[in-house]
């Protein structure tokens, strides 16, 4: 599988939400942004859409109304 990395200007937009949701008390998900504009994602770890919709028994709409689903 191939491995995603963002190019310098999606780095900068990750980290500065990473700084603003770090000065909101939100210190995971903070830490999560920087950690993808660091490294990027490995899509081999990626869990595909369809096992997504199978282990929570969504239709094809249902993933943007379900929290932590996708």
């Amino acid at each position: 599988m191939a491995h995603l990395i963002f190019d310098e200007g999606e780095q900068q937009q990750l980290r500065t939400s990473a700084r603003e949701h770090a000065a909101g008390g939100e210190g995971l998900l903070a830490y999560a942004l920087e950690q993808l504009a660091a490294e990027g994602i490995d899509l081999s770890k990626v869990t595909p859409y369809a096992d997504v919709q199978a282990r929570y028994g969504l239709g094809d709409t249902d993933a943007a109304r379900t929290p932590g689903a996708a």
